[in-house]
C-alpha cells in the first residue's frame, strides 16, 4: 500500500526524477509549450507553480531559490520578468494540459501538451474570452428586451 507516499514516481529513480522535472520547467519557461505524457504533465504542474509564485515574489532570497531548480538564464529572466507581471494578479494555476488523441509510438502512453496560459501558442484563453464577452453581451439584451416587455405590459393595463 502507498500511504503517506505523494506524486508518481514515473519509473525512474529520484535523482533522474528530480532531473527531469528540472528540464521539463526549463523548457516550459523558455518556450511558453511542451509536449510531454499525460503522467509528467500532471506532475509538472507542481514545480511550475512554484516556480512561478516565486517569479511573483522578485526578491533575492526568491530568486536563489528558483536558482536552485532552474540553471537556464533565458528561464530566469523570463520567469522573473515577463511571467511575473503576466501572472501577478492570478492565484495559482498557470498552465494547462491538453490531452492529445494519439498516443506514443514506443509504449503507448498517452500524450499531452502543457502551455502557458496566455502565451502566444495559447488560442484557447483568447477564444474563451471572446465567447465569454459575447455571452455577457447578449444576456444584457435579453435583459433589456424582457425589462421592456414588462414595463409595457404594466403600463398599459
Amino acid at each position: 500500500m502507498r500511504h503517506l507516499k505523494a506524486g508518481r514516481r514515473l519509473g525512474v529513480s529520484t535523482s533522474h526524477r528530480r532531473a527531469m522535472m528540472r528540464n521539463l520547467v526549463t523548457s516550459i519557461l523558455e518556450h511558453q509549450q511542451i509536449t510531454c505524457t499525460v503522467a509528467r504533465a500532471k506532475e509538472l504542474r507542481k514545480p511550475l507553480d512554484k516556480m512561478i509564485t516565486l517569479g511573483k515574489r522578485g526578491d533575492l532570497h526568491a530568486r536563489r531559490q528558483a536558482l536552485k531548480f532552474i540553471k537556464s538564464k533565458d528561464a530566469m529572466s523570463m520567469l522573473f520578468g515577463e511571467l511575473a507581471e503576466r501572472y501577478k494578479e492570478r492565484n495559482g494555476g498557470y498552465a494547462r494540459i491538453i490531452r492529445l488523441g494519439k498516443r506514443r509510438l514506443g509504449d503507448g502512453a498517452e500524450m499531452a501538451i502543457v502551455q502557458l496560459l496566455g502565451s502566444p501558442q495559447d488560442v484557447l484563453s483568447a477564444t474563451k474570452k471572446k465567447i465569454a464577452k459575447s455571452n455577457t453581451k447578449e444576456k444584457i439584451n435579453v435583459l433589456e428586451e424582457v425589462s421592456q416587455e414588462v414595463t409595457s405590459k404594466t403600463s398599459s393595463t
